[in-house]
This record gives structure tokens, C-alpha cells and sequence, in this order.
């Protein structure tokens, strides 16, 4: 048990290490991303709304994971860098720059993956941010914020990204029912 304990502490100091830390971040926002489009597809199954699991999708929600965490990566060094310090003014002060900066971005980001993957045309691709955008940000203002307090002011950088995906577990099986709904855009 000893030995297995020092094991998981090496794994992870050379995980979250500068040399390995953005390969580690976009591993974490791959794996959770594809695990919460697992849970909404198995959860649309159970309800009869889907008939088999969509491997492929899952593979588009992992990939637009890999952009977001790439992102996030930046993000966050960035954020952390600009306004060093944990005061509580401080704190807010990087929830509302997130909040109203990278939260669109990633959303737009999310979007514009997807399409690349689907081949969706920039009309589509269009529609489908209309329709969709404000649903999935009205959730992020819901989610998001009491989230970053507790990661701002308590993480250190390098595990803000870990924090932020496994938060995101449960937001990305939201995001999988948004993007996957046809009835909410035939509905708008």
C-alpha cells in the first residue's frame, strides 16, 4: 500500500510539473469532457430518447474538451500572472473578468470545434450559437461563479484546470443535452 502511495505522489508531481502540466490539463478536459457526454447519452438512453450510444459524439465532445483545456491552460496562467494575489477583492475581481472574457470564448470555442468536426457550414454553425449561446451561459453564470471563488482563492495554478474540469463534469453533461437538443432550437 506504501509503495502504491508513493507511486500516485510521483505520477502526480511529475503530472502537474511545469514540463508536463499543459499535456496534463488537456488530458483531464479530453477524459471528463468525453465522460460527461457518456452520462447524458446513457441518461437519454435510459429515457427512451436515444436508442444506442453515439461513439462518435463522444469523440466530438472529448476533442472540444482538447480546445477548451488548451485554453483553460493559458487562461488561468495568464489570469494568475495579470493579478497575482488571493485578497477576496481580488478574487471577485478575476470571477467577473472570467466570467464575462473566457466564458464566451469557451463557449465560441466549443461551438466552432464542433462544427470543424461535423463539417457544419458557417450558417449552421451560425444558427446553432444563436440558439444555443445564451442557454449555455446563463448556465455558466449558475455554475461558474461560487466555482472560481473556491479556485481562485484556495488552488494553486497548477491545479486550477483539475478543479475547473471535475466542476465541469457535471456542467459538460448539461452541455451535452444544449448542443445534442433539437428540440430546443426547433422551439426558439
Amino acid at each position: 500500500m506504501i509503495r502504491l502511495v508513493k507511486l500516485f505522489r510521483t505520477v502526480t508531481k511529475t503530472a502537474f510539473s511545469k514540463k508536463y502540466l499543459l499535456f496534463t490539463n488537456v488530458a483531464i478536459s479530453v477524459s471528463l469532457s468525453g465522460v460527461g457526454d457518456i452520462i447524458e447519452q446513457h441518461y437519454e438512453i435510459y429515457k427512451g430518447e436515444l436508442t444506442a450510444w453515439d461513439r462518435q459524439r463522444t469523440r466530438f465532445m472529448s476533442i472540444s474538451g482538447m480546445t477548451v483545456g488548451v485554453f483553460c491552460h493559458g487562461w488561468y496562467n495568464f489570469m494568475d500572472r495579470r493579478f497575482p494575489g488571493r485578497s477576496i477583492g481580488l478574487v471577485l475581481k478575476k470571477v467577473m473578468i472570467d466570467q464575462t472574457v473566457a466564458s464566451p470564448i469557451v463557449i465560441f470555442l466549443f461551438f466552432a470545434t464542433l462544427a470543424v468536426l461535423k463539417r457544419a457550414s458557417w450558417e449552421e454553425t451560425r444558427h446553432e450559437v444563436r440558439e444555443k449561446f445564451i442557454r449555455l451561459y446563463t448556465a455558466e453564470w449558475v455554475v461558474w461563479p461560487p466555482a472560481q471563488i473556491v479556485n481562485f482563492y484556495f488552488l494553486p495554478t497548477k491545479y486550477r484546470v483539475l478543479y475547473d474540469n471535475t466542476i465541469s463534469l457535471g456542467y459538460d453533461v448539461y452541455t451535452s443535452y444544449v448542443i445534442n437538443d433539437e428540440c430546443g432550437t426547433a422551439q426558439q
